[in-house]
């Protein structure tokens, strides 16, 4: 809905409705409330404690009166604005704002007492104070009663500067509704708890219910109640089928509210037309998460999608969590749990990988190769058309995981990648996570959908140090890898081998790779454990060796086992990772295991050396990252958002600051600051994109400490001689426009006379006609390497920073690297590092070095003006010159627009 205050009924923007986790996992969903809950709010009242009714109203109130009832469910949605959220069909909690003075308003919330204490009325507050900035209002009031110790903690928790004094028998508390690191960090953490508890109260259920089982062997509930019982799941499960009383040796029940017991899981494998009923009853019994195998959702086209997207509204809606629908199902190894609630009858052991796999059609193939390989996983999930539960929900989950060392994803979509690479960045400190992405479908979040080529996937994954690897062999070369050997300090590697070809062949792969090879040790076809142990242990023991693979491929089997007790001896406790060419063996040799189930210090064996070595590059590449230290983005003293807001606003709504009210006259009259209020607000109703002039351009990266180079435009060549006076000799005359940078023959340089200008002139209107617009410039300082930095502020990801060279080959090339913004010093390095032309920034091809660190500054901060103004929706610096004293900005453009709402993974907790 788009704010359209002032009609007879007043609406809301639709992103002020949003389904939440709570901190017991379990969900809700808040919205506004409107009239027609009057029915639902004297509902909620009369289920009310005495004293919560005292707390909230500071004295007795049996009931509502039909007049309190039509005041407290009739708001503006400005100046008064009430949130309520729901489970099911009953209202639980209410929290309300009502305009006081200008910036000022009072609150109250009141919660059921059956749902206080699950974090209810913290992510009210949140999304009562996002609604609150949006109207103009900076701070909020509430008069608490000393004993309410519950309310007085909701809002001295929530992060914000408050204040509190009191007097005639009340405290009053002040909240400043200023974002903070702090109240940020809570966010962040109340989210990071409440999904991840949602997830493990998925993966350790107490009692597992399926609902479509049947006797019919190769049917789908069938299979997954005899996986159940095979894997020996450590609670009750209840089978349910309509008929049936018995099936598999395990009483059935006609359904889950029969049930005598709590249900904690229930598999659905019922047609897809009877599974939002199932979905009642089973929010009726009280269960608290579903796995749905079945098919004909969202996969089938238009009419699956809508049962989804039904499907997932109203399991939210009564609190709980899904996974699927058209799913493989979920796993957990977990001696206390042993959990194998898929189709696969085929789950590996206990280890140390947690597994997300999108795609229930392929996880079968997939828990097969991890099977054969003998690797072990914590976790497994299959989220199939991932109708609410995602990756991002397994990595909160897999971040809290004790168990979960190594992670694996392969991935078609992304549900919230701005949320996905927040998330990752944070776990990949100290998990390592590895990652296929494939193509997509083209209605997905792939990188077509996105607007993004898929180099920049790759980039923004770097960036949140991701290993992104080409195909499932090579997740699992990588995994198996991360899972039992200690990461690289470095790239050199250390070759032990009995084949001098095979030794060749590693070597090769590791220069290709961007290692760094000493010299194979070559110790002959003959060669036994006493010379393996004694080649790795000097390589281990070398300085100038961070890695070693060990190649044993003997003509003639002989001391198999010996060579592999003596390898696992020699590189027990080392700091060092080890890998092996161990026979052609794939995966977890049985002989270099660890343990019976393999552990830490087991060496992974791979089919040949350069598949060993790819592997290790992946990680060696990984571990440099992790190697850097995490800095937030810099401090920038120099700059002035609040002048660039008012810039923005000025482009957007110049007619508004025409007539603009002075502020005592604003201070003076509510309804004044009411219309203030709508006029700043953030999100109001959404604008057509506009092209911002020069001028304003140019003053807008003036309050980030940016210049741009003099140019001025010219329709004559008298006009051009006379701008080329103004601005100094030499000139330059080149085509205006954004599509003049590229193509060749547009540009002069160098022009030192009236005579050159007006010959420069005469050449431009001759090839590009009399009309052209052509623009003077003062010459830059020579010699400079010509750059472009562009800003995109994608839909998904939110603002995204690119860079790449100036010339034509590079950019025919599409020769361009990307950073998610704000960037922190190390992620402009990188950004600027990651193209393939970057030697020419640093004196390499006969070019000059130049002022790197100057090019890193601007990054940081158009970075940082991105980040600050979701209004501006593209960018474009083109070009920018790179020299040996600084950096110049030849030309600058922008597109701005009124943000339709929050940026993704911006504002109060949601559910995406």
């Amino acid at each position: 809905m788009r704010s359209t205050l002032g009609t007879v009924e007043a609406q809301y923007p639709a992103h002020w409705e949003a389904d939440v986790v709570l901190a017991d996992g379990g969900t809700a969903h808040v919205r506004p409330i409107k009239p027609a809950d009057a029915d639902r709010l004297r509902a909620f009242y009369s289920r009310l404690s005495d004293e919560s009714i005292y707390f909230r109203f500071f004295g007795p109130r049996p009931r509502l009166s039909d007049k309190e009832v039509a005041w407290f469910t009739t708001v503006d949605y400005a100046d008064r604005v009430a949130l309520i959220a729901t489970i099911g069909t009953e209202m639980v909690a209410v929290i309300r704002y009502d305009r006081t003075g200008p910036g000022e308003a009072e609150t109250a919330f009141l919660v059921e007492d059956a749902h206080q204490g699950r974090g209810v009325a913290s992510v009210l507050l949140e999304h009562l104070a996002a609604t609150a900035r949006e109207r103009g209002i900076e701070r909020f009031v509430a008069d608490v009663l000393p004993a309410n110790m519950k309310m007085m903690g909701v809002l001295r928790q929530a992060g914000y500067t408050a204040e509190s004094r009191f007097a005639d028998g009340v405290v009053r508390m002040t909240l400043d509704l200023t974002p903070t690191d702090t109240s940020a960090e809570v966010t962040t953490a109340r989210e990071h708890r409440a999904e991840a508890r949602s997830i493990a109260r998925l993966l350790a259920p107490g009692s597992v219910a399926v609902i479509g089982a049947s006797r019919e062997p190769g049917g789908v509930g069938h299979t997954v109640l005899r996986n159940l019982l095979a894997a020996d799941f450590s609670g009750p499960v209840y089978p349910v089928h309509r008929e049936v009383r018995a099936m598999a040796g395990v009483r059935a029940y006609p359904s889950v509210t029969a049930i005598d017991d709590q249900v904690d899981l229930a598999v659905v494998a019922v047609p897809a037309a009877g599974v939002v009923e199932v979905v009642k009853e089973c929010a009726e019994k009280g269960v608290h998460g579903l796995v749905v195998v079945s098919s004909g959702f969202g996969e089938t086209g238009t009419e699956g999608r809508e049962r989804q997207d039904e499907l997932a509204r109203i399991a939210r809606a009564y609190g709980l969590r899904v996974v699927g629908p058209n799913c493989l199902g979920i796993a957990n190894t977990d001696p206390a749990v042993k959990l194998n609630a898929t189709l696969a009858a085929t789950v590996p052991g206990r280890g140390r990988v947690g597994f997300f796999s999108q795609s229930g059609a392929l996880g079968t193939a997939l828990l097969q190769r991890v099977a054969q390989r003998g690797m072990g996983i914590s976790s497994f999930v299959s989220a199939g058309n991932r109708a609410d539960v995602s990756g991002n929900d397994l990595l909160q989950y897999w971040e809290e995981d004790a168990s979960t060392e190594v992670i694996l994803l392969y991935l078609e979509s992304l549900g919230n990648p701005r949320k996905f690479t927040r998330l990752a960045r944070r776990l990949a400190r100290s998990k390592p996570i590895v990652v296929v992405k494939s193509g997509g479908t083209p209605d997905s979040h792939s990188a077509e959908a996105l607007g993004l080529p898929d180099s920049a996937i790759s980039s923004l994954f770097s960036q949140a140090g991701l290993i992104r690897v080409d195909d499932l062999i090579q997740l699992f070369d990588v995994g198996q890898l991360l899972a039992y050997q200690p990461l690289p300090a470095g790239p050199r590697v250390g070759l032990v081998t009995n084949s001098d070809a095979l030794g060749l062949l590693a070597a090769d792969a590791c220069v290709a790779a961007g290692l760094e090879p000493l010299p194979p040790v070559n110790l002959g076809a003959g060669a036994g454990a006493a010379a393996f142990g004694a080649a790795l242990a000097d390589r281990l023991g070398s300085s100038s060796v961070d890695a070693v693979v060990v190649i044993y491929m003997p003509p003639i089997p002989g001391e198999d086992a010996e060579v592999a007790a003596e390898l696992l001896r020699v590189s027990e406790g080392s700091a060092k990772p080890v890998l092996a060419t161990f026979q052609g063996h794939l995966g977890m040799h049985p002989d270099l295991r660890v343990g019976a189930v393999p552990s830490r210090g087991s060496i992974p064996s791979y089919a040949a050396p350069e598949e060993a070595v790819r592997a290790l590059a992946y990680v060696a590449r990984y571990a440099r990252w992790r190697a850097q230290p995490s800095l937030p983005p810099p401090e920038l003293p120099d700059i002035d958002p609040p002048r660039a807001r008012t810039l923005i606003n000025r482009v957007l709504h110049p007619e508004a600051t025409a007539v603009a009210p002075s502020a005592e006259s604003a201070a003076e009259s509510p309804a004044a600051d009411s219309a203030s209020a709508a006029a700043r607000s953030l999100f109001a109703e959404p604008g057509p994109s506009v092209e911002a002039e020069a001028a304003d351009v140019a003053e807008l990266l003036a309050c980030y400490g940016l210049s741009v180079w003099p140019a001025e435009a010219v329709r004559s060549p008298d006009e051009a001689v006379a701008a080329a006076e103004r601005l100094g000799w030499p000139v330059v005359l080149k085509v205006a426009g954004p599509e003049a940078a590229r193509r060749a023959g547009t540009v002069r340089l160098g022009l030192a006379g009236p005579d050159s200008v007006r010959h420069a002139y005469a050449e431009f209107a001759g090839q590009f006609g009399e009309d052209v617009e052509l623009a003077v410039q003062r010459m830059a300082p020579q010699p400079a390497v010509p750059t472009v930095v562009s800003v995109t502020d994608n839909p998904a990801f939110g603002p995204i920073v690119s860079f790449g060279l100036g010339e034509v080959t590079a950019r025919l090339l599409l020769d361009q690297g990307f950073r998610l913004a704000p960037l922190a010093g190390e992620d402009a390095a990188g950004l600027l590092r990651s193209v393939r032309a970057a030697p020419l920034l640093f004196g390499e091809y006969g070019y000059p070095p130049v002022a790197v660190d100057a090019l890193e500054d601007l990054l940081v901060r158009v970075g940082r003006l991105a980040n600050d103004l979701p209004e501006v929706a593209r960018l474009d610096l083109d070009q920018v010159l790179v020299g040996r004293e600084g950096v110049i900005i030849l030309g600058a453009r922008a597109t701005i627009r009124t943000p339709p709402g929050p940026r993704p993974d911006g504002g109060p907790r949601r559910l995406s």
